[in-house]
């Protein structure tokens, strides 16, 4: 993951007269300095104007320049489509005003736009100029055409700038990919290329100009009769999905009470309750847009707050999307347009939970499996600063397949975002390092002595210092050794989990790597330790006392025999 990404987008412009006397297409870019790119993303539009009437230049050329000078002088504190909305509908206005008068009698143009701010695209469109979006070497065609549906009069706009008093500007927004072009075409060019030819154009991955030109060349050659006009737009790089424009969207959504079995809620059937937590509800759901099936968290507002609420589930999103690991659970953005209130989606990993499998016992080896995965999860998210603060059993899965995931990041403390103190300390019970009940908020050395807890568990069954009481501070003193309940435990693996869980944060391991390095090193020098060991060696005492129990036996019978 990039720490400091930005928006950078490369741009190609093509646009020639072909057979008829001028051009009365116009296309343009701003591709912005960094500064307004941060604050209002980057602009190109592409118009056609309507040869039917007088000025048909002027006035797409009019459109495309007044919605470049005019967005940026937009207040940032609006949405996309607003701002917009507020620089053309004027323009609209004045257009249809003029065209009912003799100098630009029955001026009008198409006119299709696209902002690009933060990891979204906001498409504008009104007419029958076309976006378009190639991602993975597949064409999407995003905007209608607002023309007459029969074949013969499909020439003829139903809609667009200067034709109405009152402008209706159709609004999409998309989630952006690295890599995804972006294009704009007048009908000079779609009227004549099908989708399966321009798809195959752009696919080419030239450089933006050239390839924008290539559509323009190729719509000529193939007899098109009408200005030919093509705007690729390539993005290069993102900027990192960030806190504060996770949390813009979460403080739109009003918080509801959960659902129930059975409902469905934004296209999400919920059905079947997975677990009912102290603030939270969670449901296994089918995704009836997608297909999928997901699990949808809802949280309860009768026992959180508002902010911890919008705070929890940003949190979750946010590592989600910084987060790169196959131990790691992930989260599934929902499209703005679609969520109407506060909730987060998951994938659904088919499996238990690690509390679930500790009621039966577990070998050495698969023990021994399930922790190097639980640590691998672990590092990647202190990797990224991230700490988890809730890591327990009941947090971490195992699936079918034989993977891992640890779940549950709503409590994570994360890099560089400020954080108000709160009275409860984040956690559970139990799995809470000592400084935690200090005051301390959460720290890489609190995760390796939940893991280190979580750890003894794995191998033991038992807790290393005592089973944890409710309402009530644990009594920190050295435990007992863990090879105590399990004798067969190796000494290097004794030896790591007593470091772990070390009571001093100074005496643990530097960090969770050294920890992985001891579990994954020790396993390959005394792989042969993971089997039970002899009683020799697990209680050479009560050994010794039956050999010679056996012996004394021998000449008993050696003397009663003689």
């Amino acid at each position: 993951m990039r720490e400091e990404g930005r928006l950078w987008a490369a741009a190609g412009v093509a646009s020639e007269c072909g057979p008829r006397a001028n051009n009365q297409d116009f296309a343009g870019v701003y591709l912005a300095s960094e500064t307004e790119r941060m604050r209002r993303g980057m602009v190109a539009a592409l118009a056609d104007g309507v040869s039917g009437g007088q000025g048909g230049r002027e006035a797409a050329e009019l459109a495309v320049r007044s919605l470049i000078e005019g967005y940026y002088a937009q207040s940032d504190s609006i949405g996309v489509a607003a701002a917009v909305h507020r620089v053309m509908a004027p323009y609209n206005r004045w257009l249809a005003a003029m065209g009912r008068g003799e100098t630009l009698a029955h001026a009008a143009t198409t006119f299709t736009a696209l902002v690009l701010r933060g990891r979204r695209v906001h498409v504008c469109h009104v007419g029958d100029s076309r976006a378009w979006l190639l991602r993975e070497g597949r064409l999407q065609l995003i905007t209608t055409d607002h023309t007459h549906a029969h074949p013969d009069r499909r020439h003829i706009l139903l809609r667009g700038l200067g034709l109405e008093e009152q402008l209706r500007l159709d609004h999409h927004q998309l989630e952006l990919t690295e890599h995804d072009r972006l294009l704009l075409t007048s009908d000079g060019v779609h009227g004549v290329l099908n989708a399966r030819k321009i798809e195959k154009i752009l696919s080419q991955r030239h450089s933006a100009q050239a390839d924008a030109q290539a559509l323009v060349d190729a719509a000529l050659a193939a007899g098109g009769q009408d200005n030919a006009t093509a705007l690729v737009l390539d993005v290069v790089s993102l900027p990192a999905l960030g806190h504060d424009a996770i949390a813009g969207d979460m403080a739109r959504l009003p918080l509801l009470p959960p659902p129930v079995e059975g409902e469905s809620v934004d296209g999400f059937r919920l059905d079947k309750l997975l677990a009912e937590g102290r603030s939270t509800s969670l449901f296994l759901a089918h995704d009836t847009v997608g297909g999928a099936q997901v699990v949808v968290k809802f949280p309860k507002p009768s026992l959180l707050s508002d902010h911890a609420a919008r705070a929890a589930f940003t949190r979750e999103m946010l590592v989600a999307s910084r987060v790169s690991s196959p131990f790691v659970g992930g989260s599934i953005p929902v499209p703005q347009d679609r969520q109407t209130r506060l909730y987060g989606v998951q994938p659904y990993y088919a499996g238990v939970t690690l509390e679930q499998r500790l009621a039966s016992p577990l070998g050495l080896e698969e023990a021994l499996a399930i922790a190097v995965k639980l640590t691998r999860a672990v590092a990647a998210l202190h990797r990224q600063g991230i700490i988890h603060r809730d890591i327990k059993p009941d947090n971490v899965i195992l699936t079918e397949d034989g993977g891992l995931k640890l779940i549950d990041l709503g409590v994570a403390r994360l890099p560089r975002i400020e954080e108000a103190i709160v009275e409860e300390i984040p956690g559970t019970p139990g799995y809470l390092a000592p400084e935690m009940f200090d005051g301390e908020q959460g720290s890489e050395a609190s995760d390796q002595f939940a893991l280190g807890v979580t750890l003894w568990r794995l191998f033991t069954r038992h807790w290393p210092f005592g089973e944890p009481e409710p309402f009530s501070r644990p009594r920190f003193r050295q435990p007992a050794s863990p090879s105590k309940r399990r004798p067969e435990l190796p000494a290097w693996l004794d030896a790591a989990l007593m470091q772990a869980v070390a009571v001093e944060p100074s005496a643990r391991f530097g960090d969770v790597v050294e920890l992985l390095r001891a579990l994954e090193g020790g396993a390959a020098v005394e792989r042969v330790a993971l089997r039970p060991l002899p009683l020799i060696e697990r209680h050479p005492v009560a050994f010794w006392k039956g050999v010679s129990a056996l012996l004394f036996a021998a000449f008993l019978v050696a003397v009663i025999w003689r």
